[in-house]
């Protein structure tokens, strides 16, 4: 945006400072006018024929008073130009580093000494901000990165699958057509879920009044065939948890943690708790099943995208695309609500959601 030419903000500063002296110089020759002079007398003679009188005070006093106000006015603009440099100085190394930021360098940090004041924590929090914009661009990048990899794989491999069919007449074109179909459906679900994510991460959704618990039931009704098949014990508890949010996205969230604890379990006889309460203002949710012990350095990294917790137990035909938590992690964040996540002492891990509670 352009804009017209001005005074900087130090020769204003400065102006200020001028303007503020020399007003309290006159003030200042004001008093002394109001109370000296008046008391003199105004005549040849003066007081008693020996002390002067008013006219030659004012003629003596009006050149020297003259020449202080001139003194305050030079005086006030070159200590009030040195003092106004020496207190934006701070802020002239906080525009810089927002220009070098504004050019793509985001790892610049101003970090400037110093005691406590204003500017420094002007500078602090322009430092954290620069912190925080460094991480998310990182996050991006990457989860731009992986998600062209992850697409690419599936359309990768139907470009071979049609190579084949239209090179080797020999070649089962039943079998190619439904590789093709499963590669594809993978290839939808992962685009589905790349939108979810980005649809999560807006918060563009409408808030209504939602049950946590119905929406575990109804979860836990859904995968109750995978739960069947996996010989795994699906059980919900609790009471209601009513919350505010797109009852759609808190489904696709409940659904994901629970189709997570059935696939990440152990191979036969695990359990799957959902537990649902609500207290003060927050409601919970609690997703716990059973598994393998997880290393403590795995579980931080289980909401990134394309995380797919290679050390935990899980069948091929459920590989999933690695977007199960960073999915629910998008929703839980754009409820305003925290997840968090533990790992079991024997096995298996604890995902607990808490999220306002419904006004």
């Amino acid at each position: 945006m352009r804009r017209r030419p001005g005074l900087s903000a130090r020769m204003k500063l400065a102006l200020s400072y001028t303007g503020f002296l020399f007003v309290a110089g006159a003030l200042l020759l004001a008093v002394v006018w109001g109370f000296l002079l008046r008391h003199v007398p105004d005549n040849s003679q003066g007081l008693l024929g020996i002390s002067p009188n008013r006219y030659l005070l004012v003629h003596t006093f009006a050149p020297a008073a003259a020449v202080a106000m001139a003194f305050l006015l030079v005086f006030g603009l070159v200590g009030g130009w040195l003092l106004a440099g020496r207190m934006l100085a701070p802020l002239t190394r906080i525009t810089e580093a927002a220009r070098t930021a504004g050019k793509g360098s985001l790892s610049h940090r101003i970090r400037m000494e110093g005691r406590q004041d204003e500017f420094r924590e002007l500078s602090d929090a322009f430092d954290s901000m620069l912190e925080q914009l460094e991480s998310h661009v990182a996050e991006q990048q990457r989860f731009a990165a992986n998600a062209s990899h992850e697409l690419r794989t599936p359309l990768a491999i139907s470009r071979a699958l049609l190579d084949v069919a239209r090179t080797d007449p020999t070649q089962d074109r039943a079998e190619i057509i439904e590789r093709l179909h499963t590669v594809n459906t993978r290839a939808i679900d992962l685009t589905e879920a790349l939108l979810l994510l980005g649809r999560g991460d807006r918060g563009s959704f409408t808030r209504e009044s939602v049950d946590l618990s119905l929406l575990a039931e109804e979860a836990a009704e859904t995968l109750l065939p995978l739960a069947e098949q996996r010989r795994i014990t699906l059980d919900v508890t609790g009471g209601t948890a009513p919350t505010g949010g797109s009852a759609e996205l808190l489904l696709r969230m409940v659904t994901n943690l629970v189709q997570n604890a059935i696939v990440h379990n152990l191979p036969a006889d695990g359990t799957v708790t959902v537990h649902t309460e609500a207290y003060g203002d927050t409601c919970v949710l609690r997703v716990e099943n059973t598994g393998r012990p997880l290393p403590p350095e795995l579980v931080p990294t289980l909401t990134e995208p394309f995380q797919r917790g290679t050390e935990r137990v899980r069948t091929d035909e459920h590989a999933g695309v690695g977007l199960g938590l960073a999915i629910v992690h998008s929703i839980v964040r754009a409820h305003d609500g925290t997840l968090g996540l533990s790992p079991r002492p024997t096995g298996g891990l604890v995902v607990t959601v808490r999220l306002p509670a419904a006004p």
